[in-house]
C-alpha cells in the first residue's frame, strides 16, 4: 500500500465466510488515504473467518481473515490474510514474525496515562493512544469516553463510537484547582434544523488533515501580484498547434508547474518538511496539484520530478492525472510523494485564496483568477495605461521553519518567472 501507509479501512468484503474462491479473485476492497484498492486472494481456497468488518480501520500488519487453502495448493493449511504491502499486487510483504494479533496487543501492552478521571489513573493501550493521536483526541477527552472493556478499560470500539457520536466531550477540560484559571466554556451551539448529510470517508479524512495542519503549522500568508500577459498571449497563440503536434491539451497548469519548479530550485528550503527539531530539505521536486473530484472532495495528484521535465511531458502528466481524478482512477503512487503543492483557486473564479498547508510540506501556493484590467506600465514612451492579464499569488507557509524573507522571496520569484515568460518560445 506504499511505504507511508500505516493503516487501511475495509470498504467491503466481496467473499463471505464459507465461500470458495480461486487464486487472484478479489476478496475485499481496502481504502488507504483517499485511494481504494482491491485485495486479491493469495491462493485458491475457502474463507473461514473474517476478523474485521466493513468500515473498520485496521493497522498494517494485522490479521484480517483466516483462509483455508485448497488441497491442490497445500492440504489442510489455514493461512491468515495480513493487511500489509502484499495485499496489493506487486508490493513486498512484511516478514511473518512481525505479525501480531490485535487482541494480543491490547492484553500485553498497556501504559498508564498521567491524565485521567478524578477517581484514579486510567490505562490506555498503545492502539487506543494511536487512534487518539490520529483523531487529535487529548488525554483529557479520552478519559471521559464511556468504556465497555474489562475493569473499565477503553476499547477501540468505544473510541470509534465516540467519534461517530460527534465527540461530545471535545472541549472537555481537566479539573482545575485554581478557580481563577481560564477554562474553555462548555458551549451549547444551536445546530439548527435541516437536511442531515453524513460525511463520506474522504471528507472525514480531509477534515482531519486540515485540522491537523492548522494545529501543527503556524500559517502565515504572503501575497504578490503578477502580470501574465505574455504567458496568456503565448498560450492562446500556440495551444492549437501544441495539441496538433503532441496530442495533448495545453492548459495553464503545466506552465505554472514549470515556473514553480524553477523557483523551488532557486529556494530549495521551501521544498522541505519538519521532523521534530530537524528540517528535511527534499532532493526531489514533486509538485502536487490540488484537484477537485466529481464528488466535490479534494485530492492532490503529484507530478514527480517536475524540474526535470519539458513542457510536453508536464502537459502529459497533468492531463493524465486530471483525467484519472475525474474518473476516480488515481492509484496510491499518483498521490504520494508531494514536496510542494499548488492550488489553482482561480479555476473557481476566486481572486485569491489562503490555502492550508498540505502536511508534511511547509508551504502551499494558491493561484487566483487571471483577470484583465487596466494597469500602469512603463514603456519607452514613459508611463502608460494598458489592458493586462493580472493574477494574485498567495503563499501560505509554516512559520516554524519558513520566515517572511524566504516566503516572500519565493512567491516573488514565481511571479517573476510568470512575468518574464518568453513570447518567442517554440513549442
Amino acid at each position: 500500500m506504499g511505504e507511508s501507509i500505516t493503516e487501511g479501512t475495509i470498504i467491503n468484503w466481496l467473499v463471505a465466510e464459507g465461500d470458495v474462491f480461486d487464486e487472484g479473485d478479489i476478496i475485499l476492497e481496502v481504502a488507504t488515504d483517499k485511494v481504494d484498492n482491491e485485495v486479491p486472494a493469495p491462493a485458491s481456497g475457502t474463507l473461514i473467518k473474517t476478523l474485521f468488518q466493513a468500515k473498520d480501520v485496521v493497522p498494517v500488519g494485522e490479521v484480517i481473515a483466516i483462509l483455508e487453502i485448497s488441497e491442490e495448493v497445500k492440504s489442510s493449511v489455514k493461512k491468515p490474510v495480513i493487511l500489509n504491502e502484499k495485499s496489493i499486487p506487486k508490493k513486498k510483504a512484511q516478514k511473518p514474525n512481525s505479525r501480531l494479533n490485535l487482541s494480543q496487543k491490547e492484553e500485553v501492552n498497556s501504559i498508564s496515562s498521567p491524565l485521567g478521571k478524578s477517581e484514579g489513573a486510567l490505562f490506555f493501550s498503545p492502539l487506543i493512544i494511536k487512534i487518539a493521536k490520529e483523531h487529535h483526541i487529548s488525554f483529557e477527552e479520552l478519559a471521559r469516553i464511556p468504556a465497555s472493556g474489562n475493569e473499565g478499560r477503553l476499547r477501540k470500539s468505544d473510541v470509534f463510537q465516540y467519534i461517530e457520536d460527534g465527540r461530545p466531550y471535545k472541549f472537555a477540560q481537566p479539573v482545575v484547582k485554581d478557580p481563577t484559571a481560564y477554562r474553555i466554556p462548555q458551549l451549547q451551539f444551536d445546530k439548527g434544523k435541516g437536511k442531515v448529510i453524513e460525511m463520506d470517508r474522504m471528507r472525514q479524512m480531509i477534515a482531519d488533515h486540515m485540522v491537523y495542519s492548522k494545529h501543527t503549522s503556524p500559517h502565515v500568508t504572503a501575497y504578490v501580484e503578477a502580470d501574465l500577459t505574455n504567458m496568456v498571449n503565448w498560450r492562446n497563440a500556440n495551444k492549437n498547434a501544441f495539441q496538433e503536434k503532441y496530442g495533448e491539451r495545453l492548459t495553464f497548469t503545466p506552465l505554472f508547474i514549470e515556473a514553480v519548479a524553477k523557483a523551488v530550485k532557486d529556494f530549495p528550503n521551501i521544498n522541505a518538511s519538519v521532523d521534530g527539531n530537524n528540517i528535511i530539505v527534499k532532493k526531489d521536486i514533486n509538485i502536487g496539484m490540488a484537484t477537485a473530484l466529481p464528488s466535490g472532495n479534494l485530492i492532490v495528484p503529484v507530478v514527480k520530478n517536475a524540474d526535470t521535465k519539458d513542457l510536453k511531458t508536464l502537459a502529459e502528466n497533468v492531463n493524465e492525472l486530471a483525467g484519472k481524478a475525474r474518473e476516480n482512477k488515481l492509484a496510491g503512487d499518483d498521490i504520494k510523494g508531494s514536496t510542494f503543492t499548488i492550488s489553482n483557486v482561480g479555476t473557481f473564479g476566486s481572486v485569491m485564496g489562503t490555502p492550508i498547508i498540505n502536511q508534511p510540506e511547509v508551504a502551499i501556493l494558491a493561484l487566483g483568477i487571471i483577470k484583465k484590467r487596466p494597469e500602469v506600465i512603463t514603456t519607452e514612451k514613459g508611463d502608460e495605461i494598458a489592458i493586462r492579464s493580472m493574477m494574485y499569488l498567495s503563499l501560505s507557509f509554516d512559520h516554524r521553519v519558513v520566515d517572511g524573507f524566504l516566503g516572500g522571496s519565493f512567491v516573488r520569484k514565481v511571479a517573476d518567472y510568470f512575468e518574464k515568460f518568453d513570447v518567442n518560445r517554440k513549442i
